[in-house]
C-alpha cells in the first residue's frame, strides 16, 4: 500500500462466529467460479488487479456503503508490494482469512463433517444450495422470476441483464417444466452442473 494514502495495512482481528452459508460454500470447484466471477466484476478496468476504490465502487454499488480508510486498511496486507491493488490469488488469501476470521477455519469444520454421517453433509450442502437460491428469489416466492434473475445479474454488473430476451433464454436452460421460472429443484441442478476445470 502506498505510504502518501496515509493508512496502515494490517491483517483483520475478527470474533469468530457461526459458520455462514452465503458467505463461503463449502463445494469448492463452485466457491471457485463465484470467487473468479466476483473478482472479475469487482476489476472494472480489467487490468488483473482490484484497486481499493474498484472494491469500493462495487461494495457501494451493492449498497454496502464501503469506509474507504477501512477498507485500504484491511486489503493493503495483501496487496504486494509494487502492486496497486490485489491480484486474484491475493483476492483469495483475503477471501479466505476473513472468512476464517469470521467463521473458523474451513479445515475446521470439514473436520467436524467427516465424523458425521453423510446425512449430515447432504444436509449443510442443501441448506446452502437454499440460501443460494435467496439471493436470486428477490420476492420470496419459491421460484426464480426473469425480472428477478435480470435484478440480481445488473446489480452484479453482468452483461447478460441488458436484455430480457437473454435472461429469458438462461432460464428456459434449465426451466425443466417449462413455466417460465426457476424452481428449487431445478436450481440445484443447475447449480450442481458448475465445475472449475483443472479445479
Amino acid at each position: 500500500m502506498d505510504a502518501n494514502q496515509g493508512v496502515a495495512a494490517v491483517k483483520p482481528n475478527l470474533a469468530k462466529a457461526a459458520p455462514s452459508a452465503s458467505f463461503r460454500l463449502r463445494n469448492g470447484s463452485l466457491n471457485a467460479v463465484r470467487l473468479r466471477r466476483v473478482f472479475d466484476l469487482f476489476d472494472r478496468n480489467g487490468d488483473g488487479e482490484i484497486t481499493v476504490d474498484e472494491l469500493a465502487q462495487a461494495l457501494d454499488a451493492l449498497g454496502l456503503d464501503a469506509d474507504r480508510g477501512g477498507l485500504a486498511a484491511t486489503v493493503g496486507a495483501y496487496v504486494p508490494e509494487g502492486a496497486a491493488g490485489l491480484r486474484f490469488e491475493n483476492f483469495e488469501s483475503l477471501h479466505r482469512a476473513l472468512g476464517d476470521a469470521f467463521f473458523g477455519s474451513l479445515a475446521d469444520h470439514d473436520d467436524k463433517a467427516a465424523t458425521e454421517d453423510g446425512g449430515g453433509k447432504k444436509a449443510e450442502d442443501e441448506e446452502e444450495m437454499k440460501e443460494a437460491f435467496k439471493v436470486f428469489d428477490v420476492d420470496g416466492d419459491g421460484f426464480i422470476s426473469a425480472a428477478e434473475l435480470q435484478s440480481v445479474l445488473k446489480k452484479l454488473g453482468l452483461p447478460e441483464a441488458s436484455s430480457m430476451a437473454n435472461v429469458r433464454e438462461m432460464i428456459c436452460n434449465v426451466d425443466r417444466d417449462s413455466d417460465g421460472r426457476v424452481d428449487f429443484s431445478e436450481f440445484k441442478v443447475m447449480m450442481q452442473g458448475v465445475t472449475v476445470w483443472g479445479a
